[in-house]
């Protein structure tokens, strides 16, 4: 299945029909201010496994991030010092991912890591989905490879390639073939550990 949704103007329907799909559990791709990305409810932990399979993911291994509504949604399932504060404020929404120390608000299936990658993109389709549902995404990019090829920045090609392994396919318009910029906030100092789409303020 796919929809089309204009970032300026999202269809409430079509939100809801979003909404609706995570809710019963549901593995969507969706556009953010960065690369298109798959994703889910993050306390549907079926289908968390669904998008690990489809990456390739270890849970145990690998950097995993979440897509927060804003920052008072982040606060609730990362822990956050008043200097990391001022920073996610200055920068958010963006095109960053900033690892935080992970709150006991994480769902099982994430809570046994020690640290999160915390996502606001500037879209405004997948900010409305997030705060629709009422908690975060797990979130992942598309890119299967290195390289950023046409299949992860158009969404017909998306949709040609993977409607058959997904529930949904939102089409927000092209996509950027620029990551976000990870910042590593766990210390004193933020660290910069991929420059990416997003400049730090």
């Amino acid at each position: 299945m796919f929809l089309k949704i204009y970032e300026n103007n999202p269809s409430e329907k079509s939100i809801a029909k979003a909404v609706e799909i995570l809710k019963n559990g549901g593995v969507i791709i969706y556009p953010t201010d960065t690369v298109y990305a798959i994703g889910c409810d993050m306390f549907q932990q079926k289908a968390v496994e669904r998008v690990c399979k489809f990456k390739n993911i270890d849970v145990k291994k690998s950097r995993l991030a979440i897509i927060c509504n804003d920052l008072s949604h982040i606060s609730t399932y990362a822990k956050i010092s008043n200097n990391v504060f001022k920073l996610l404020k200055h920068n958010l929404p963006g095109a960053f991912t900033f690892i935080l120390n992970g709150s006991h608000n994480l769902p099982k299936i994430l809570k046994n890591r020690n640290t999160i990658g915390i996502r606001v993109p500037e879209n405004n389709i997948i900010t409305q989905i997030v705060k629709e549902l009422g908690n975060p995404i797990f979130t992942t990019s598309v890119k299967i490879a290195d390289e950023i090829s046409e299949y992860e920045t158009d969404p017909e090609l998306l949709i040609e390639k993977y409607e058959d392994m997904v529930d949904l396919i939102i089409d927000g318009g092209y996509g950027d073939n620029t990551p976000s910029t990870i910042v590593d906030c766990t210390n004193d100092e933020p660290i910069i550990i991929r420059q990416g789409k997003g400049i730090l303020k």
